[in-house]
């Protein structure tokens, strides 16, 4: 069986993901106290016991996500034994979870793959003022119609369609009244829904380009080594594994779409027939099932999944 790991992004973060984890493993705890001295703040601590509005700002939930999602690759490693490239024929992340992707995979360490999140977090937060941006799903209409609509919805201002995530479900990213009025066609041409999301900026569209210049300076100097599995990018929906490559990609995704519908039917035509997600909620497993519906899909978050993921491996 061919097998892929698939890494999270923001959106579905809670106050104490992660924390049974730290509690049971002392290699988890090591990821998210490697995490805190990285960034120079108690991070853990936000992510374990909130308050919530702190885990939700962009800066805090960016490496959150990756701190959990590496304290759960740090089990199956030490605990299970398990290796990468023994056991996965590609990795892939939603928009910061390719961050975690490629940090499973070995081109980012741990310390470095935080200090980027939190600035990535930063720098897309600060690209566009609070207010004037906004991020809104449109279910049941297919990527191509909701091009037509951002383009449609786009005359002084910017609407873009963000991330295909799965057939029918497309999110489009911009000013917030070029995105009103996108949702406004979306609802005439017939989607079954089409809601403003509750997100801090407008991330995967042409005004995150500030975070993108911001991003292109800190890779810059930042060493990236080979992953020991491909990467499916973001941006391209193939698999990558030249680090200069991956670099360019990066700063790509920050204002391109998430092609995260093609990047699981490219996985399942390379061979792919399991989907693993790793790290909090389920919200990938559910895509894929959507995208591919034969292609196996579970999450593993929790210790208990985690030991049944490694008796299943070995």
């Amino acid at each position: 069986m061919s097998r892929a790991f698939i890494f999270p992004g923001q959106g579905s973060q809670f106050p104490g993901m992660g924390k049974d984890l730290a509690e049971a493993f002392p290699e988890a705890r090591h990821v998210f106290e490697e995490v805190d001295d990285a960034l120079g703040q108690k991070l853990s601590k936000i992510i374990f016991e909130g308050p919530e509005a702190d885990l939700n700002l962009t800066e805090n939930t960016q490496p959150a996500f990756m701190a959990v999602s590496m304290a759960a690759m740090a089990v199956l490693t030490k605990q299970g034994g398990v290796r990468l490239d023994q056991s996965a024929a590609f990795v892939a992340g939603h928009s910061l979870g390719e961050y975690s992707a490629l940090t499973a995979a070995g081109t980012f360490d741990i310390a470095t793959t935080a200090k980027l999140l939190k600035l990535r977090g930063q720098s897309m937060q600060k690209a566009v003022p609070v207010g004037m941006g906004a991020m809104a799903a449109i279910l049941g209409l297919d990527f191509e119609d909701v091009k037509a609509i951002a383009a449609a919805a786009s005359s002084a201002e910017i609407c873009e369609a963000a991330n295909d995530n799965s057939p029918g479900q497309v999110v489009v990213s911009g000013h917030k009244g070029a995105v009103e009025a996108a949702i406004a066609l979306a609802t005439e041409r017939g989607a079954k829904r089409a809601l403003l999301l509750p997100v801090s900026a407008p991330f995967h569209c042409k005004l995150m380009q500030p975070a993108a210049d911001a991003m292109a300076e800190a890779l810059g100097k930042t060493d990236l080594k080979a992953p020991v599995v491909p990467v499916v990018a973001n941006v391209t929906a193939s698999a990558v594994t030249d680090p200069a490559q991956i670099r360019n990609l990066l700063v790509e995704q920050i204002t391109g779409v998430v092609r995260w519908r093609e990047s699981v039917s490219w996985m399942k035509q390379q061979g792919v027939s399991e989907m693993i997600e790793i790290g909090a909620g389920k919200v990938l497993a559910g895509l894929v099932k959507r995208i591919e519906s034969d292609v196996a899909a579970s999450s593993v978050a929790t210790p208990q999944q985690i030991e049944e993921l490694i008796e299943k491996l070995k």
